[in-house]
């Protein structure tokens, strides 16, 4: 683990002093280093992602597909996505839209005596090792993720936006990223939030998005690959995670015994990483299938017709925009 860690912070280093801070000074943004220092290893985790991507999930996906790949127009959108959020643009705009913000709320916080709270204290001598401050925090951050998911679905206007994210009909390890920017936005920020609540470092932080991230284009992947009776319980398959994509299936009828009626919002196998908060709150899905991908808007004609979610990067975008002003 050390080792893995200096490694990447002399890599991290190297790229910096050679590229980005000679382009900083030369722009007039000296004041800003220490800002670009950390820009540059989210770029570095993000060329890592897509590195292990190409070598690992890719050919799994062409070893055992869960279905035809028919449609790489819609592919190649989203690997347009992929390159967007791993290769640091959603960061960037983070950085001048919403990092300021933050930095003022906390600044406040501090001078009005509110103290730091770390959440690797809480045994001191345990919980402050290095890999169990790290388990700690993925698990502290996918019960987030689980209900920050969970909200995304059974709230209207939310919902209006993170359907984009459910429109692919042709689900690969780039559809993670698939996202409405404004979507993408509010989901870091709370994120951000969250981590600046519980103490995580930086550095941690960036390792449990890593994680995170990367696990999620795994069980996006066009993958017909479950994880055995025990092990679909233990960490989230591409099986579980394509059942919440499924059409009638993910977004709408929660998972309820009994329930019958009209569709609602709501669905199933919402967890990011780890299935137990599914199992916990009654919203696990179990069954062995892989079932076609979508919105039901998509593929049965509403009182207006079919919903047309777009083809190309910024027509998915305005035509969010435009579900959310209830105009679409």
């Amino acid at each position: 683990m050390d080792a893995l860690t200096d490694a990447f912070g002399a890599a991290q280093l190297w790229l910096f002093e050679a590229i980005l801070q000679p382009l900083m000074f030369q722009a007039g943004w000296g004041n800003f280093l220490e800002d670009g220092y950390n820009a540059m290893g989210w770029f570095l985790v993000g060329l890592i992602q897509l590195v292990v991507m190409v070598a690992l999930i890719a050919p799994l996906q062409r070893l055992w597909p869960a279905e035809p790949l028919t449609d790489r127009r819609a592919v190649r959108v989203d690997i347009l996505y992929t390159l967007i959020h791993r290769l640091g643009l959603v960061r960037v705009v983070l950085f001048f839209a919403v990092d300021p913000l933050f930095d003022e709320l906390f600044g406040h916080l501090r001078v009005a005596g509110w103290p730091t709270w770390h959440l690797d204290e809480l045994w001191p001598g345990v919980t402050d090792l290095p890999w169990v401050s790290l388990v700690l925090y993925l698990v502290a951050f996918d019960f987030v993720g689980y209900w920050v998911h969970r909200a995304q679905h059974q709230s209207d206007r939310w919902w209006a936006l993170h359907s984009l994210h459910h429109s692919q009909r042709q689900m690969t390890m780039w559809s993670d990223n698939r996202n409405h920017l404004l979507d993408d936005l509010i989901g870091d920020c709370i994120m951000v939030l969250v981590a600046q609540l519980i103490g995580i470092a930086p550095g941690q932080f960036i390792a449990v998005v890593a994680i995170t991230q990367l696990s999620e284009n795994f069980q996006h992947a066009n993958l017909r690959w479950w994880f055995g009776r025990v092990g679909e319980r233990l960490w989230v398959s591409p099986r579980f995670h394509r059942m919440h994509h499924a059409i009638g299936v993910g977004h709408e009828f929660p998972a309820v015994p009994g329930r019958s009626g009209a569709p609602v919002l709501g669905g199933c196998n919402f967890g990011v990483l780890l299935p137990w908060w599914d199992m916990l709150f009654g919203t696990a899905n179990f069954e062995v299938a892989y079932l076609p991908t979508g919105v039901r808007d998509q593929v049965e004609p509403g009182p207006h017709g079919l919903r047309d979610y777009g083809q190309g990067f910024w027509a998915q975008q305005w035509l969010g925009l435009r579900r959310l002003l209830g105009r679409g």
